[in-house]
């Protein structure tokens, strides 16, 4: 389900706003791109794919989709809205979620 407005990169304002919040939580710069990652360890693999179902089944509702790589109990994730070539308000919605997807 695709979002009705168009996507738009995030301002300087909301960059202030909305990302010291994700950088509080863990949350980097990627250097060389305007994305940002995080490292997710959980106990077991059953436990990060877990995550990871929760995770997928919001951006498919979101129609916005993580970069990710796992690796047994190991989860990273980049987000980036490709169609505005940077952060996007989508980005910070999904980040959030997975934020509370990993508690």
């Amino acid at each position: 389900m695709a979002s009705s407005t168009k996507r738009a990169q995030l301002t300087k304002e909301e960059r202030t706003c909305k990302l010291t919040p994700l950088k509080e939580a863990g949350w980097t710069l990627v250097e060389g791109r305007d994305a940002i990652y995080k490292e997710f360890i959980f106990t077991d693999f059953n436990q990060a794919f877990g995550f990871m179902t929760r995770v997928a089944l919001k951006a498919d509702k979101m129609d916005h989709h993580p970069e990710w790589f796992n690796v047994y109990n190991k989860v990273q994730i980049t987000l980036s809205t490709h169609d505005v070539g940077g952060l996007s308000h989508d980005d910070v919605t999904l980040a959030n979620f997975i934020e509370s997807a990993a508690k």
